[in-house]
């Protein structure tokens, strides 16, 4: 299944600083997952996801798990993206939070062809949705599945999303995984999102009766976000779009300085480097 994406730009910065070898990666752990909330993947936690997931675990070793997962990690934050994804694809559903994660950035960032972007979100929430089912209680089961859609509601428009029904998908598997994890940043950051694209698109009345959409549950989420997680680039970045989508040009002085906070964050990782430098080229 791989192997059906076989271009993948490579990361594009130096990623010398995000290299994280033995115990490092441990260390440097919280920081890196300050937004999603994903528990550090040592031999405990593979045992315990081997036990929830029963028969998808294919008769692993919690050893050998922990190790493969480990070194997924690695190599997403150091923005090889590819293996990333390939290594965590391999492990089925309890390789899918780093398998999506991987190609989901990448779609994001590095990826050009709308038609291909598309492709990898659509296969990205597959990949989420055996996680769902073979891993319920994991809050980045349903994170990873509404990050997926939601690129992909993007990428098709938010039009469609909500005709197709997508949209609302995305906002039960965001709310399944703060059931969940409560303090995931990065689903807060997301269902900030939904609210004020939702509100952006259709309006506040029509965005509010039909489909629960509010500005105030958009400003909470976004405000949990960067309480949680203020030296995420993401949380600003996002803070910035939803006060352009709610507010327009009425904040664009304020979202300006919301994208210029996110690009002068020293990124922890290929992903935050990314993240600062998507910041960057909104205020060139």
């Amino acid at each position: 299944m791989a192997a059906r994406f076989s271009k993948w730009a490579p990361f594009p910065h130096d990623a010398k600083a995000y290299a994280y070898a033995g115990d490092a990666l441990k260390k440097a752990w919280p920081a890196l997952h300050a937004g999603d909330q994903e528990p550090y993947p040592d031999e405990k936690r593979a045992k315990a996801l081997i036990a929830a997931a029963g028969k998808a675990a294919k008769g692993m070793t919690a050893d050998d798990l922990a190790q493969r997962l480990q070194d997924a990690w690695r190599a997403f934050h150091r923005g090889d993206f590819r293996t990333a994804y390939e290594a965590g694809e391999a492990l089925g559903p309890l390789g899918a939070s780093v398998a999506v994660k991987a190609i989901g950035i990448h779609a994001t960032y590095l990826v050009d062809d709308e038609a291909e972007q598309l492709k990898r979100f659509e296969h990205a929430a597959q990949l989420a949705e055996a996680a769902v089912k073979a891993l319920p209680d994991e809050a980045n089961s349903h994170y990873r599945h509404a990050f997926a859609l939601g690129r992909y509601s993007q990428g098709i428009s938010i039009a469609k999303a909500l005709k197709q029904g997508i949209a609302g998908k995305v906002r039960i598997s965001l709310e399944s995984a703060l059931e969940r994890a409560p303090k995931h940043a990065e689903a807060h950051t997301a269902l900030a999102l939904y609210h004020a694209e939702i509100i952006g698109k259709i309006g506040a009345m029509i965005g509010g009766l039909t489909y629960g959409a509010k500005a105030t549950e958009a400003e909470s989420h976004i405000k949990t976000a960067l309480k949680l997680t203020p030296d995420s680039p993401i949380a600003h970045i996002e803070h910035a779009n939803v006060m352009l989508l709610l507010h327009g040009d009425k904040k664009e002085e304020a979202a300006a300085a919301a994208f210029e906070k996110a690009g002068k964050l020293k990124p922890h990782d290929a992903m935050e480097a990314l993240d600062a430098a998507h910041a960057n080229a909104q205020i060139e």
